[in-house]
């Protein structure tokens, strides 16, 4: 399998869902960089609103996540509930 990644800035609007991430993806890994935090996983890697909002305790628009968003890989999957990164087999 391939890796696909996601790097987001590194700020305090991040740090929830970075927290969040990593505790939907327990193969995730984290790479933090003074600006930015790279996180790689194999295969897919899956960010949910649902558990962004329960650590931020507030209503979250998936579209936010690309306020801060850098860069990523993999192919994409979004409803309003979760974004998906992805390599077709």
């Amino acid at each position: 399998m391939s890796n696909v990644f996601l790097a987001l800035q590194a700020n305090e609007d991040t740090r929830a869902i970075i927290e969040a991430i990593t505790e939907d993806n327990p193969h995730a890994v984290v790479h933090p960089s003074p600006a930015m935090v790279k996180i790689d996983a194999e295969g897919s890697l899956t960010v949910r609103r649902e558990t962004i909002e329960a650590l931020i305790g507030r209503s979250f628009d998936l579209q936010e996540l690309h306020i801060n968003l850098i860069s990523l890989s993999g192919h994409i999957d979004e409803t309003d509930d979760e974004l998906t990164l992805h390599w077709n087999a």
